[in-house]
C-alpha cells in the first residue's frame, strides 16, 4: 500500500464511519477506484476503525467516565446484544454480501430515501439516552442490525431506531455514536484476532498511520454532524446517499 492509498482510505473511513452514509459502501467504491481487489487490505480496513472509535471515546469521555457512566454502560450492553448474536450467526453470509457490489448501490439509494422522510416516519420525542427502558434499547439494537447489510449505514439504522424509541434528534444521533463503541470494537477485535498472524511490520505501520488519520477525520466528522443536525436535520444526507448510490450502481452496471 502506498502512502497516498493509506491517506485516502483512512480519510474515507474517518469521514464516513459515523455519518449516516455507509462507510462500507464508500470504502468499496474507493477501493475499486484505486484499482484494489474486493478482498485487498481487508484487515487494514478493519483495523483503522479503531482510530474512529477512539475519536468518539475522546469526544464523549465524560459520558463514559463521568457520574452518568453507571447508567450508560448497561444501556450499551443491552443495545449491543442483538448485533452480537446476529453477527455471530450470520458472519459467513455477511462476508459474502460484501462481495456483491450491487447490494450497497441499492441500499445507499433506498436508505437515502428513508433519511429524507425519517422524521415523518419516526417523529422525534423528548427522551434522553438515560431514559431508555431495556425493551426500547433492544429494539434500537435490532435496528442497528439492519446495517449488517452493506450500504445501509450503522449510524442511519441506529438513528432510525432511536427516533422510533422517541429519543430526541440529538439523543438519537449521540446514541448512534455511543453504541458504535461496543459494536465496532467487538466486530473489529474478532476479525483482527482471526487475521493477526497474517500481518507484517509494513502492514502494522500502515495500520498505525491509518488509525491516526481516521481518528482526526472522524473527530471532525462527528463534531460537524452533531452540530449540523441540531438545526438542519437529515435530508442533506438522504440526497447525498441517493447521488452516491446512483454513481455506485452506474459504475458497476455500465463502466465496470
Amino acid at each position: 500500500m502506498t502512502w497516498l492509498e493509506n491517506l485516502i482510505l483512512s480519510v474515507v473511513e474517518g469521514l464516513t464511519e459515523f455519518l449516516p452514509v455507509s462507510s462500507t459502501g464508500h470504502l468499496m467504491l474507493t477501493r475499486e477506484w484505486l484499482g484494489m481487489g474486493p478482498n485487498e487490505h481487508e484487515t487494514y480496513l478493519i483495523a483503522i476503525q479503531f482510530g474512529a472509535i477512539a475519536s468518539v471515546l475522546t469526544l464523549y469521555w465524560r459520558k463514559f467516565f463521568g457520574p452518568s457512566a453507571i447508567k450508560l454502560y448497561p444501556i450499551l450492553i443491552i443495545g449491543f446484544i442483538p448485533a452480537a448474536i446476529l453477527g455471530f450467526l450470520f458472519d459467513d453470509l455477511l462476508e459474502q454480501m460484501l462481495k456483491a457490489p450491487w447490494i450497497p448501490g441499492i441500499t445507499l439509494i433506498v436508505f437515502g430515501i428513508v433519511l429524507l422522510y425519517i422524521e415523518k416516519l419516526f417523529p422525534p420525542g423528548n427522551k434522553e439516552i438515560e431514559d431508555l427502558k431495556p425493551i426500547e434499547t433492544i429494539k434500537i439494537g435490532l435496528f442497528q442490525c439492519i446495517a449488517m447489510i452493506p450500504g445501509v449505514s450503522r449510524s442511519a439504522a441506529t438513528i432510525a431506531g432511536g427516533l422510533h424509541g422517541k429519543l430526541s434528534r440529538n439523543a438519537a444521533t449521540e446514541f448512534s455514536f455511543l453504541l458504535a463503541l461496543p459494536t465496532l470494537t467487538a466486530a473489529g477485535g474478532y476479525k483482527m484476532l482471526k487475521h493477526w498472524d497474517e500481518l507484517n511490520a509494513t502492514q502494522l505501520n500502515d495500520i498505525f498511520l491509518g488509525n491516526i488519520i481516521s481518528f482526526i477525520t472522524a473527530f471532525v466528522a462527528v463534531k460537524f454532524f452533531i452540530n449540523y443536525i441540531k438545526t438542519k436535520g437529515f435530508a442533506f444526507f438522504g440526497y447525498y446517499r441517493i447521488i452516491i448510490g446512483s454513481v455506485f450502481l452506474s459504475y458497476w452496471l455500465f463502466l465496470k
